[in-house]
């Protein structure tokens, strides 16, 4: 096939009404999409900054309210009396 005849075929091909046709329906196809997740979109929410406190010391001393006291051995089982 001669180039001369190559680039003709091409032409009539791409000017053809089926190629056209689908190219405008592809068209507006992604324009659809794109409008209506341009609508639906979430921005993202900005992460608010986090101001540290500073370590302030504590009257209680250590340990003292780390192990609770229970007198009850039922509570070992989850129990409850009624």
């Amino acid at each position: 096939m001669h180039p001369i005849n190559l680039i003709e075929l091409l032409k009539q091909v791409v000017l053809s009404w089926q190629v056209l046709v689908i190219t405008v329906v592809l068209l507006i196809y992604i324009s659809i999409v794109l409008h209506v997740s341009k609508t639906y979109h979430k921005p993202r929410a900005k992460k608010a900054k986090v101001k540290k406190a500073k370590a302030q010391p504590s009257a209680k001393p250590a340990g003292e309210d780390d192990v609770p006291i229970h007198d009850d051995s039922n509570d070992e089982l989850g129990l409850e009396e009624a």
